[in-house]
């Protein structure tokens, strides 16, 4: 869903989906609408950077049912990823240990879809968000997630994480 205090934009739809693997996840993602009038991160060498949530990104975070530790994915369309792990809401961040993070990312006029295969250690069960961050030409940016809590979007409350995933 779009955040409510964003406008819709050329952005219609958003769909994403995770899956656990004996390695760590796969999630893909997908853009519905006008792609070409949205801002995309031009492709990089695929390496750890920070800040890519500033620009067109998506994340993934996973959260051990009952625990208060989490780790956030960041995973850009140019290739670049990030991962950092939190001992409670927003507190204790610091970059998360990966074995790797592959990301295949395609695209046309009506459609974006990026793929990531992601080789870290996750507990489960754990519950799960997958969001999206569009920038729209000025800077503006769109806020999609599973779920929201009340106020301004916030992918790190745990309101966000609706999916339940075991291996």
């Amino acid at each position: 869903m779009l955040h409510q205090t964003c406008d819709l934009g050329p952005i219609r739809a958003v769909t994403a989906s995770i899956t656990a693997t004996p390695q760590g996840c796969e999630a893909e993602f997908r853009l519905d609408g006008h792609v070409p009038a949205i801002i995309l991160p031009p492709p990089a060498s695929p390496e750890r950077m920070d800040n890519l949530w500033k620009t067109t990104c998506f994340e993934i975070f996973w959260q051990p049912l009952g625990g208060t530790y989490y780790r956030e994915f960041n995973l850009s369309p140019s290739g670049r990823w990030a991962a950092y792990d939190f001992d409670s809401f927003r507190e204790g961040m610091r970059d998360a240990p990966v074995d790797a993070i592959a990301i295949a990312c395609s695209h046309d006029e009506y459609g974006l879809v990026l793929k990531a295969s992601i080789a870290a250690a996750l507990p489960d069960p754990a519950q799960v968000a997958l969001n999206a961050i569009v920038e729209h030409p000025g800077g503006a940016l769109q806020f999609w997630a599973l779920a929201f809590p009340p106020g301004k979007p916030e992918f790190h409350s745990e309101a966000c994480r609706q999916l339940i995933l075991e291996r």
